[in-house]
């Protein structure tokens, strides 16, 4: 297998290699296992590509996203080079069926920004960077949608949470703009007028779309529930940072989103953190 171009740099006294669940630098390559999943941290670039291409069937195949690949069937970009790739495996047939990449302080240093700065004016966030992880292109398996694989996700991410002293996570959560078969923002713009009400964050971590959804224009009323991900992020103890940004390559809209550990909502913690 190839190894990764640009492997991780050390970024506390406790970082372990690129994909590594154990804490002995020389323990085997293994899997935490629940429920038939077995999640791993990619270690080459082999096991990238994997979570590319379910991202590809996701994002282009399912949702028709416009992607600026360089690899025919995979979801690629330049900030793929520099995340830790976070895989959920399906047991039984090996398969990935769900996937994240986390961009951490010192690789967002590497490649000059996180991906949601070009979405984005984080200026407020800039006390927050140096333990501060972007999570991003998070996507399941159309057949396994119920809520244990995110859940898997989760239970590593709060291991490297802890491991590499972070305590922040920001993203950026998409809407879709299709709503009953027709492409309209009044989804999106009706998810934000509930969550301003119910989960903004303090004014001192809001920040502003650099290509704003029009939601003033837009019929915000609509009786809709956020999507699965961003109800699941909310009950951890997530914060929307302010109004949706329009990605028009992958026609979503996206509200910013901030998740602090010291924020985790108790009943959550034993899961996410092991406490």
């Amino acid at each position: 297998m190839n190894d990764l171009p640009q492997p991780t740099l050390p970024f506390s006294p406790q970082a372990l290699p690129r994909g590594s669940l154990h804490r002995p630098e020389t323990a085997p390559a293994a899997a935490a296992r629940t429920g038939g999943l077995a999640v791993t941290w990619a270690r080459h670039l082999d096991e990238v590509r994997e979570a590319q291409r379910l991202r590809f069937r996701v994002f282009s195949e399912e949702m028709g996203a416009r992607l600026d690949t360089a690899v025919a069937g995979h979801d690629v970009d330049l900030f793929d080079e520099y995340c830790e790739h976070l895989l959920v495996r399906d047991e039984a047939s090996g398969e990935v069926i769900g996937t994240y990449r986390v961009l951490t302080p010192a690789q967002a240093r590497r490649v000059g920004s996180f991906y949601s700065d070009g979405e984005f004016d984080l200026w407020r966030l800039r006390q927050l960077r140096e333990r501060m992880v972007e999570l991003g292109r998070s996507c399941v398996d159309a057949r396994h949608r119920q809520g244990g694989v995110i859940l898997a996700l989760w239970g590593a991410l709060g291991s490297f949470m802890q491991r590499n002293a972070l305590d922040t996570m920001i993203g950026c959560a998409s809407i879709p703009m299709l709503h009953n078969g027709v492409v309209s923002g009044d989804t999106a713009a009706s998810v934000w007028q509930q969550l301003r009400q119910t989960h903004l964050a303090p004014i001192e971590h809001q920040v502003t779309p650099r290509l704003p959804l029009p939601v003033e224009q837009l019929d915000g009323s609509l009786p809709v529930e956020p999507p699965a991900l961003i109800k699941g992020y909310l009950r951890l103890g997530a914060k929307v940072l302010g109004p949706p940004a329009w990605d028009p390559d992958f026609n979503t809209a996206d509200l910013p989103m901030l998740m602090r550990i010291q924020d985790l909502a108790p009943r959550y913690r034993k899961h996410f953190l092991g406490t």
